[in-house]
């Protein structure tokens, strides 16, 4: 008999703790907010109701980014992927009480996500902010930033689209500036080195103050698909 191959996971299902209101969030919301379930491809204009310029975050925690960018950009659709529940309720509960209808949300892994559902080229922004940095060495095949993953990324962004990694782990941050630097097709925006200052769209989160006051690094990458004459110009959120 053949051995079974299974994946190698960048997330172990940490359930924590789920308020009451989170729950009921999960089990209430998600046929109004959620990713439909079936296995068919998605086309975004028909998920969202509208064509419109469309950010994915990937891994979004608690919802807080996501939150805060689809309150800043209304113009924007927003696909939020997250595998932890007492996150996806918070995020739901957040997108019914403020009517962010522009926003949903899988609650699932990201990987056959994207591989599947998702139709190739669709996507202006992803964000993968502070994803698990898994630091000891024998886990590190776990992290989520590798060469097969970012390949995914690739594939999903339009031409010009913008790829925006964060981590405050320094090691980490150098994997990902490799992981970035070996896909021809994305041009690093920084004009010092791979990492740039803080933008807009990443807002100043609770986790990254209290890392600022423990004397914590943070670093932002962020890429470019080039387009076929150039890197050419893509959607940008408004004022940023």
């Amino acid at each position: 008999m053949q051995p079974i191959h299974r994946p190698v996971r960048s997330f172990v299902r940490r359930q924590g703790r789920i308020t009451p209101a989170q729950e009921r969030a999960f089990a209430n919301l998600m046929d109004r907010h959620g990713v439909p379930a079936e296995p068919e491809q998605i086309d975004l204009a028909e998920l969202f109701g509208r064509a419109a310029p469309t950010l994915l975050e990937i891994g979004f925690g608690t919802g807080e980014a996501l939150a805060e960018f689809a309150r800043a950009h209304p113009d924007w659709n927003a696909l939020g992927i997250e595998v932890h529940q007492p996150g996806v309720g918070r995020l739901l509960n957040a997108i019914d009480q403020e009517a962010l209808a522009h926003v949903r949300v899988h609650a699932d892994d990201a990987v056959p996500f994207l591989a599947t559902r998702l139709r190739p080229g669709q996507i202006d922004r992803i964000h993968v902010f502070f994803p698990d940095p898994w630091p000891k060495k024998r886990h590190q095949k776990r992290r989520l930033i590798q060469p097969a993953f970012a390949a995914l990324l690739t594939r999903q962004l339009r031409p010009g689209g913008v790829l925006h990694l964060a981590t405050d782990w320094e090691d980490y941050a150098l994997q990902m500036a490799d992981v970035l630097a070996g896909r021809p097709e994305l041009i690093n925006t920084s004009s010092d080195g791979p990492y740039i200052p803080r933008p807009p769209e990443r807002p100043l989160t609770r986790f990254e103050q209290r890392g600022r006051r423990l004397g914590h690094g943070v670093w932002d990458l962020c890429c470019r698909r080039a387009t076929d004459g150039g890197e050419g110009a893509a959607h940008e959120p408004a004022g940023d």
